[in-house]
């Protein structure tokens, strides 16, 4: 509030409205949740071991429950949610009530539960949209059993898993010689590796921003600010329950987690930390640039006041003999002599450049 007064210096703010505000605070997990079926559906599988690979597009999910109980390792992921096929195949393997409720939900919190022996991650992949300069964000559930790996998304154009399905491809990778947890450490990698992807197209803002504002504090500046200090309310919304997530698979006993592939996850958690700690420097970076927009705002409103404050000084003298030679008195000195009109247009001209030195000589400008 302590800024409030100069605010009103600024105008009204347009740009980015309101919009992006109610997106932040309508999230209410008390509300029923309502999710649109989707129109359009994708079911990929890749199944595989040390030896063989195998990838298809399937039709149906009911397609996809031969391939469980091969001795392969198995991912099911479904692009484009419908209600009765999630519960198909959530029930066909096992997944909990509760857990299907999480993958059918909208707006929640990443997370990561364990129930029945099943493994169940939730969080939110994140892409920046160059042309609205906001950033996205999909749900993702991934789901870890014995010997799969089954992911739920909502949108079937985009994902940050293709390096994932290029290694799957190479009969020596990695991938292809651990079992399920190695795969679903490595997607929970690359979602997090992508969040860096948008921190740093932010960061490109920010720092433009802040050259934009350092040469010119402009009305809109003040809304650009604004604008990317709600982006950073959602870049953290979804940074810390993600840095407890992964904290959580670390110090889980499930069967499912090989210790071996604990260990990974100290890498990911690691990322994670490192990108909470840059989202930080973002805060403070913005507050700093807040501040530097109302000193500027400021600064310019005293050099204004400089100005006006000389312009008055330097007509002060006009302004005075004009009132001297202008009172009613019948006896004033110079007022009938033929160079009085011209010796007081001097001394108005005289006074106000020797005023103009001494300003100068005292660097009031």
């Amino acid at each position: 509030m302590q800024y409030s007064k100069f605010l009103r210096y600024v105008g009204p703010i347009s740009g980015f409205g309101n919009k992006r505000t109610k997106d932040i605070l309508k999230i209410n997990p008390t509300l029923p949740f309502q999710r649109k079926e989707a129109e359009e559906r994708k079911i990929c599988i890749y199944d595989y071991d040390t030896n063989c690979f195998e990838e298809k597009e399937l039709q149906s999910v009911e397609e996809t429950f031969s391939f469980i109980g091969n001795d392969h390792i198995t991912w099911i992921n479904i692009d484009g949610l419908r209600k009765q096929e999630v519960e198909t195949i959530c029930e066909h393997f096992k997944v909990h009530p509760l857990l299907i409720e999480d993958i059918l939900s909208v707006n929640q919190r990443p997370k990561m539960d364990e129930e029945d022996g099943i493994l169940y991650c939730l969080l939110n992949m994140l892409y920046y949209d160059d042309a609205a300069q906001t950033i996205e964000q999909e749900q993702i559930s991934i789901v870890l059993g014995q010997g799969f790996v089954i992911t739920f998304q909502d949108d079937n154009d985009k994902d940050v898993f293709n390096p994932i399905r290029e290694k799957l491809k190479v009969n020596a990778s990695r991938l292809r010689q651990y079992k399920a947890d190695y795969l679903c450490y490595s997607m929970l990698d690359l979602i997090v590796d992508n969040y860096f992807v948008v921190m740093e197209k932010l960061g490109e803002r920010i720092e433009n921003l802040e050259e934009e504002i350092i040469q010119n504090s402009e009305k809109q500046s003040l809304g650009d600010i604004s604008q990317l200090r709600k982006e950073l309310i959602i870049l953290k919304r979804n940074i810390i329950p993600v840095r407890d997530l992964i904290s959580s698979l670390m110090r889980s006993d499930s069967e499912l987690l090989d210790k071996k592939i604990i260990k990974y996850f100290k890498d990911i958690y690691d990322h994670i930390v490192q990108a909470y700690d840059l989202s930080e420097n973002y805060r403070d970076i913005m507050i700093n640039m807040h501040d530097l927009y109302i000193n500027n705002v400021n600064l310019k409103m005293n050099e204004a006041m400089k100005v006006m404050a000389i312009v008055t000084c330097l007509l002060a003298p006009a302004t005075v003999i004009g009132g001297i030679f202008g009172m009613n008195f019948v006896r004033i000195p110079l007022l009938h002599n033929k160079w009085g009109f011209f010796i007081s247009v001097a001394l108005m001209l005289l006074i106000p450049l020797w005023m103009l030195r001494m300003f100068k000589k005292k660097g009031w400008f």
